[in-house]
């Protein structure tokens, strides 16, 4: 804390750790921003996220054509608990030529911060099984940075529709997920 001089404001600005939060919410590029209390009622409000309680997951993200699925992004949903809120991503993407989806978890709070929490993702099917555990990344980082340094759980889409089983025409993923605390 201290007296800055009026040519250094905008940088401080852009760095400092009370600087408002820009809202999390990947399905279009919205420009509130505020407080994480402010923030978690507009995603509430506004975007109409799912909110739940609890440490762990099981989400299951449906597509009839799963080949129509360019850039799509799911739902987001938002989870409470250690007294804190993370957002969990999921959405298909071109990693160069080959379609593949990502999940991820952000924590609704600065980064060093986030990195007092941990979290793991798995997807699976037809006795196969995917397993991803990262720390989150704070939402000062945008999804899109997140997910174009592919810090998630990847799964390519030839793979994903093996473990939706059937006949491969339609996407039924179950993730599941823990976040967990560090000691």
């Amino acid at each position: 804390i201290g007296i800055y001089p009026y040519y250094s404001k905008l940088k401080h600005e852009s760095q400092c750790s009370y600087r408002p939060y820009s809202c999390p919410y990947a399905g279009s590029e919205c420009t509130v921003v505020g407080d994480i209390p402010f923030l978690v009622a507009h995603l509430k409000d506004d975007h109409k996220v799912d909110m739940h309680s609890g440490s762990t997951f099981n989400h299951r993200y449906v597509k009839s054509n799963p080949h129509e699925v360019e850039n799509a992004t799911w739902m987001l949903t938002v989870f409470s608990c250690f007294g804190q809120y993370f957002c969990l991503h999921f959405e298909a993407f071109q990693l160069g030529m080959a379609p593949v989806y990502i999940a991820f978890l952000r924590f609704m709070g600065d980064d060093n911060e986030a990195k007092n929490y941990s979290y793991s993702l798995e997807v699976g099917g037809n006795g196969r099984k995917l397993i991803w555990q990262g720390v989150p990344r704070s939402i000062r980082d945008s999804h899109r940075k997140v997910r174009d340094s592919f810090d998630g759980l990847i799964i390519q889409r030839n793979m994903a529709l093996f473990f939706s089983g059937g006949d491969r025409k339609e996407l039924k993923l179950r993730v599941t997920g823990r976040i967990w605390k560090e000691q």
